[in-house]
């Protein structure tokens, strides 16, 4: 399969579309317009102008080009929201969940008989969404419950006949293409263009452990395929296979890498935060007991509850009555809105604020 990424025709590297877990199947669209047969050097900015015209439709309100993946009549599979993610094109939210949808370049003028190339990267990229994205077993046209005259008639005919690859076979779809999602573990982001020092932690972990063979430079911050594949030789080494092997870090690898789980963002223990509430704090300026007070109290600041000059990581009479205001905010009366933290209100000013809780 002739595999090109998101970043390689000029993506942002991950779609912001939904993430989907599995479909029943595929759904096989074409661009429904007029268009030209083209050299193979130009496909990829038709790709693009393809995601931009999507872009710009107001009344679709798409958040990236519709289609999960594009093939242009060389029978190049083009990396559209991709694998795992919801697609904005069969005509309705209930029918982006139930199938992804790959469009051909194709028209409905011009070019419009699909060339064997294209319908061998067609069933490529059937393949590639049942490998890494868990399709099922149907392939249907885009007008298969819409009313729609899309993918066309000669496609569609295609389709109606089982969709087979020209020449028979299944073919060799080859290696599978890196991995290039990203997953957020502990307000961290790791995965294909993930950028900090704990990318670049990762890294020195996986080469002192023996997993660097594909770094032709030494880790960095920005997360490469080579990162990627380092990690997946980790995950294997692990006993993982499959798609729990492809180089995207999962919490529990990722302990036994790190030996521990790195937070982006702030840790506040409700069972510290509360004896720090219930207890007579000591005098301003002296050492504070707990240092989560100092992230609560910074919250209530940035929700105007609390004057900045309290914000002393000592948890007494104003930081009290400035969380029983957020209580109160929350919909909690009465005795519910003493000012001590519970984990519901606490974990929505987390939410708000940027911070964890724990018990």
């Amino acid at each position: 399969m002739d595999f090109v990424s998101r970043s390689e025709w000029g993506a942002p590297a991950t779609s912001p579309a939904a993430y989907l877990a599995s479909t029943r199947g595929v759904k096989v669209h074409y661009l429904g317009t007029a268009y030209a047969s083209r050299a193979h050097d130009r496909c990829a900015a038709y790709v693009r102008q393809v995601r931009d015209a999507h872009l710009a439709n107001t009344s679709e309100n798409y958040v990236d080009v519709a289609y999960n993946l594009l093939v242009c009549e060389h029978g190049t599979v083009y990396e559209g929201r991709g694998a795992h993610r919801r697609c904005g094109a069969n005509g309705s939210a209930d029918l982006n969940r139930a199938h992804y949808a790959v469009c051909a370049l194709l028209g409905s003028s011009g070019l419009t008989e699909p060339p064997d190339a294209m319908l061998r990267g067609l069933r490529d990229a059937v393949a590639y969404l049942r490998r890494e994205g868990a399709a099922g077993d149907e392939i249907l046209g885009h007008r298969d419950g819409h009313p729609t005259s899309c993918p066309g008639d000669p496609l569609y005919r295609w389709v109606r006949a089982g969709a087979p690859r020209p020449g028979g076979g299944e073919g060799e779809p080859g290696p599978p293409p890196v991995a290039r999602y990203q997953t957020t573990i502990n307000g961290l982001v790791y995965g294909y263009g993930a950028r900090g020092d704990h990318v670049t932690a990762v890294g020195r972990a996986l080469v002192e452990r023996g997993h660097g063979e594909h770094y032709r430079v030494g880790p960095g911050p920005v997360w490469s395929d080579a990162d990627t594949l380092n990690y997946a030789s980790w995950q294997r080494s692990l006993g993982y296979t499959g798609g729990d092997a492809d180089g995207v870090p999962g919490e529990v690898s990722l302990r036994r890498l790190l030996g521990r789980l790195p937070s982006g963002r702030p840790v506040v223990d409700l069972s510290r935060l509360v004896a720090a509430a219930r207890q007579d704090p000591p005098s301003s300026g002296t050492r504070v007991s707990y240092g989560g007070v100092r992230v609560v109290e910074d919250a209530l600041v940035a929700e105007g509850l609390l004057d900045r000059r309290y914000a002393d990581g000592h948890f007494g009479t104003a930081t009290v009555r400035a969380y029983a205001a957020w209580q109160r905010r929350c919909g909690y009366t009465g005795a519910a809105a003493d000012g001590v933290p519970g984990r519901d209100s606490l974990t929505r000013l987390g939410r708000a604020r940027g911070f964890d809780v724990t018990s």
